[in-house]
């Protein structure tokens, strides 16, 4: 009987001790997400950028492995003037703010669409792109309507905001399409590989990625743009609430390229032509 409540005694302690070590993880968490950590990234010189390096054109890597892409000159351009370099980190996109929560990354630069949902866990700077959700098929599968997907099945990548936009806007298409449960992917670049091959006959994908990828494949001919109702986007910088400083000399450096033409520059080598809205 002695040796059972011994026992018992020291599996509460145990317990108790775990609780508290819990408590305490989640309070440097908290603490860290509250901290304004301007003043020791000026220090450091460097702050890190979460991005998925294959969502071109804003964040990618070149056949040689370079990373490019105009998030990549625009995120350096605002920090080369206060200074500090830009390190990037390839991070699985569905747990992007987890990797900013848990001080991986300091920044979230990488066609991140500011919304309600995200804003609850994320700080955002000022929109510095604005975006819209399309629908890329095969033309011919002469699919020219969200109506066209009925029955048919979607791609679409995890974590992203068609993702989000798929699932809070229901009747616009994730209604219409097959057992109304669209097929996940971790990149853009292996769902347009299963597009090809026809395993999938939609994607769901931003306009900036789509415009991009199909003006640079051989067959671009082959594919089609359906533009449905989605909302357009704003693309933001997200942040940790604390990093009130960081979000003002972001803002302020958006701004100054804007202003000094360096925006133009950017826009122009990564989309030519193409109206893009700022």
């Amino acid at each position: 009987m002695k040796k059972k409540i011994m026992t018992l005694g020291l599996l509460f302690i145990l317990l108790i001790g775990m609780a508290g070590s819990l408590s305490g993880c989640e309070s440097v968490t908290t603490r860290a997400n509250t901290q304004d950590t301007w003043a020791k990234i000026k220090k450091r010189g460097t702050v890190v950028v979460g991005l998925d390096d294959s969502f071109v054109p804003m964040g990618f890597r070149e056949k040689s492995g370079k990373l490019v892409g105009y998030d990549v000159d625009l995120a350096r351009a605002v920090f080369k003037l206060y200074g500090i370099k830009v390190s990037f980190q390839t991070i699985d996109w569905s747990m992007n703010a987890t990797e900013l929560r848990n001080g991986t990354i300091d920044l979230i630069w990488n066609g991140y669409t500011k919304n309600p949902q995200r804003e609850k866990v994320v700080a955002f700077s000022d929109t510095y792109l604005k975006n819209k959700q399309v629908l890329v098929s095969l033309k011919k599968n002469h699919i020219t309507s969200f109506n066209d997907m009925t029955g048919k099945t979607l791609g679409v990548q995890s974590g992203s905001s068609g993702y989000e936009s798929l699932e809070n806007n229901p009747k616009l298409l994730k209604n219409k399409i097959a057992k109304k449960t669209p097929i996940q992917y971790d990149t853009f670049t292996n769902a347009f590989l299963d597009l090809n091959a026809g395993r999938i006959k939609g994607l769901l994908i931003d306009s900036v990625y789509a415009s991009y990828y199909i003006k640079h494949e051989a067959n671009s001919a082959d594919y089609q743009e359906t533009q449905g109702t989605f909302k357009s986007e704003d693309f933001a910088v997200g942040m940790r609430k604390g990093d009130k400083t960081m979000k003002a000399k972001i803002n302020a450096g958006l701004k100054t390229l804007k202003a000094n033409g360096t925006l133009a520059k950017i826009n122009k080598k990564w989309f030519g032509n193409q109206k893009v809205e700022n």
